[in-house]
């Protein structure tokens, strides 16, 4: 519950409160209204009376007349409270209705007296962020089933790849050495891919089950990207690319090393796996006075627009084909929000004909 709903609490509670009470106070003004139209009734009836009646019935009415109409004030004291409780109970059920519709499917809207608007429009508000959240929850868990399911299937892909060609091995020790050397190589393969699968499980269960604390310290970022890009030497080779890091001095930030440096590292990796062959990939970076900027370019094929609005929701994916090569758990581009954002920085994506490019800012201090 927010900080602002005891406040909002507080001003239903008066609104209840003064509605008694101003009820409670017309009530008595009724009531003395009313014993003085009644008084000057009953002194006018007693008077053209008294020689019609007994005189003994006329003293006992003159006797008592104080007492009959302190009689008459408290009952319509009485009724006017009770009426008053008995509408305010009401306003009370109506609330507490309207509090039961939140936790409702539909998206009616929750009806309030015009004295309670501000009541209504706090109650609609809870009302739609409930639904919002609920479906957000239910996108994400499908999602996330999804992806499992993905997963699975690619397990038992290179598993009954690496179980055949470890067969044929076994069952065949006369093979030629080539074609050996060449079943083995392809079970290491598949292997290194059960290994990349296997990590993406943990990485999920990660993800959902630990909160990132961030460690910081001063990093070189001129050091950290230059070995980044000499240990993606062999993934570069495969696609015939180049990689140059643009850098014009020595810049140092705080940060966590460990938590930045897998951001660099899925930025890389996502422009190795989505550049064309013989292509550039380019990391810029750049810094004024309180910031730093790291661009990674790279030429690929362009990312639709509406998917640059989704590309850092969890269980994102791309490649929808589910490429080996580069079909991940689609946590990359999350976590990297996630980790930045912690360093109270930004990322944006941006996609073109040309070149598509992530965009880091981070504060220097």
């Amino acid at each position: 519950m927010s900080k602002e709903n005891p406040q909002y609490l507080r001003k239903l509670k008066s609104k209840l409160f003064l509605k008694m009470i101003f009820a409670f106070v017309i009530g008595i003004l009724a009531a003395f209204l009313f014993l003085l139209a009644l008084d000057g009734i009953l002194n006018n009836f007693l008077a053209e009376s008294i020689s019609s009646i007994n005189y003994g019935l006329y003293l006992f009415f003159v006797a008592h007349k104080q007492s009959f109409m302190m009689i008459f004030a408290l009952l319509i004291i009485l009724l006017t409270v009770y009426f008053s409780i008995s509408k305010t109970a009401n306003y009370i059920d109506l609330i507490v209705q309207s509090i039961d519709k939140i936790f409702q499917k539909e998206e009616d809207l929750i009806e309030l007296p015009d004295d309670f608007k501000e009541v209504e429009n706090k109650l609609n508000g809870i009302k739609f962020d409930a639904l919002r959240n609920e479906q957000i929850a239910k996108d994400a868990e499908a999602k996330k089933n999804d992806l499992l399911v993905y997963l699975a299937h690619d397990l038992k892909t290179p598993l009954t790849s690496v179980i055949g060609y470890l067969t044929l091995l076994r069952e065949e020790p006369d093979l030629p050495a080539e074609q050996r050397q060449k079943y083995i190589n392809i079970s290491l393969e598949k292997s290194e891919r059960l290994e990349d699968l296997i990590n993406e499980f943990f990485e999920i269960t990660r993800f959902n089950l630990q909160n990132i604390v961030l460690e910081n310290k001063q990093i070189h970022l001129h050091k950290m990207l230059d070995q980044l890009v000499d240990e993606f030497y062999p993934l570069l080779a495969e696609k015939n690319l180049n990689c140059q890091l643009h850098m014009e001095e020595q810049i140092t930030i705080r940060g966590d090393a460990d938590k930045l440096a897998r951001v660099f590292d899925n930025l890389l990796r996502n422009a190795i796996n989505y550049s064309y062959e013989n292509s550039d990939i380019d990391i810029f970076v750049k810094k004024d006075e309180n910031m730093v900027e790291l661009i990674f370019q790279n030429q690929g094929n362009p990312i639709p627009e509406h998917k640059l609005n989704t590309i850092f929701e969890k269980f994102f994916r791309l490649d929808t084909a589910r490429s080996s090569k580069t079909g991940g758990a689609g946590l990359g581009l999350a976590i990297a929000k996630e980790i930045v954002e912690l360093h109270h920085g930004s990322i944006k994506a941006y996609s073109s004909s040309e070149y598509t490019k992530f965009s880091i800012l981070l504060p220097i201090k």
